[in-house]
């Protein structure tokens, strides 16, 4: 199994650090080595839940606030990473997240009189699951961590959901409260199908202004990056898909790279919304299948993919929005064309007034 390596990599602004980790698809005639455990074989595209006709039907029933957002080359950025990067704009919404096309998916076929209950580590499937419900005439309830990023928690409020901030696992406390009364129903990011095909619109759109040779996105439950690569292995198969999580919370990354469900603390809070502990296994076996390459990124890297962002884009994302921005800029990505998402725009007021205080002592 190939080993991780720290590679040092000079950007405009600061040096990134990113914590790479290698793999490559033979069958793609890739040369580098695979760091997937050869003991736990990878599934097959036919053992794959999502379907890319569901992904297709998701993008006529989706809410049209979430769809067709943004997408394009930005010259300064392209400059500024060395490559043409085809950036999509997810922040433009109601939720300030893309969490908002798996939700409405989801949500769309279920009964009135329906209590959908959640638990969101993150705090963005959580708005995204009030706001749906609110839509579609349904109750919401929310269970969130104690230490949950405060404006996630107002609006989450301001969509009308009963919110629990809780110890322990959010998800847990919500599966208990669904089973202790008829008509509720608990639903969990990462493991519902209609999330991930939801989310899967994004590779639809992302194709209008193709070619590119690589996708980077954010990586934290799977259900972004897995209905994505489901959508561009039917249509384009030799697009190259990259996943870029917290090295503070590399839960899906360790499990991705041995084929089993590993439990990891995250060690803190920054990157919230791509910070979980446990993946759920089924995420563990999409994951497996679609993904090729896993980069694990620093904070700082965060930082400055955040000011650049800001800098380049006028688009001032949350850090976990901005992890696919982040491994890119590390040089850890090879590829002449690539497509990244910025997912998300929910930062606290104290995170962003650091990251501008940090630039101006730079």
């Amino acid at each position: 199994m190939a080993a991780a390596g720290d590679y040092s990599v000079a950007s405009p602004n600061s040096r990134i650090n990113v914590r790479h980790i290698r793999t490559a698809l033979t069958t793609r005639g890739a040369s580098v080595t695979d760091s997937r455990s050869a003991s736990a074989a990878r599934p097959g595209l036919d053992e794959i839940d999502l379907d890319p006709a569901r992904i297709a039907e998701a993008a006529t029933v989706i809410d049209p606030v979430f769809l067709n957002t943004p997408q394009f080359f930005d010259e300064q950025l392209c400059a500024r990473l060395d490559r043409r990067v085809l950036t999509k704009v997810e922040t433009l919404n109601p939720l300030r997240s893309f969490k908002g096309r798996g939700a409405s998916f989801l949500l769309h076929g279920f009964a009135a009189g329906t209590t959908v209950v959640c638990g969101s580590t993150g705090g963005n499937f959580g708005q995204a699951i009030a706001y749906a419900a609110r839509r579609r005439g349904l109750r919401a309830v929310v269970f969130l961590p104690a230490d949950a990023s405060r404006v996630k928690v107002r609006r989450t409020a301001a969509f009308g959901a009963e919110i629990h901030e809780v110890g322990g696992s959010p998800n847990e406390h919500a599966r208990e409260f669904a089973a202790a009364a008829p008509r509720r129903v608990f639903v969990e990011d990462g493991r519902e199908t209609a999330v991930a095909e939801g989310a899967g619109t994004i590779g639809i759109e992302l194709l209008r202004d193709g070619p590119f040779d690589t996708v980077v996105l954010p990586l934290g439950d799977g259900a972004l990056i897995s209905g994505v690569a489901r959508w561009l292995r039917e249509h384009t198969p030799d697009v190259r898909v990259v996943g870029a999580a917290a090295v503070s919370a590399p839960a899906l990354e360790r499990s991705w790279r041995t084929g089993e469900v590993v439990a990891v603390d995250r060690r803190n809070s920054f990157a919230a919304g791509i910070s979980i502990r446990e993946p759920v296994p089924v995420a563990v076996a999409r994951t497996r299948a679609l993904v090729d390459d896993i980069l694990l990124v620093e904070d700082d890297a965060l930082r400055a993919a955040m000011r650049l962002a800001a800098e380049t884009l006028g688009v001032l994302p949350e850090p976990a929005g901005a992890a696919g921005l982040a491994a890119l800029a590390g040089g850890g990505v090879p590829g002449e064309v690539a497509a990244t998402v910025l997912t998300g725009a929910n930062a606290e007021p104290d995170v962003l007034a650091r990251l501008w205080d940090g630039a101006r002592r730079e």
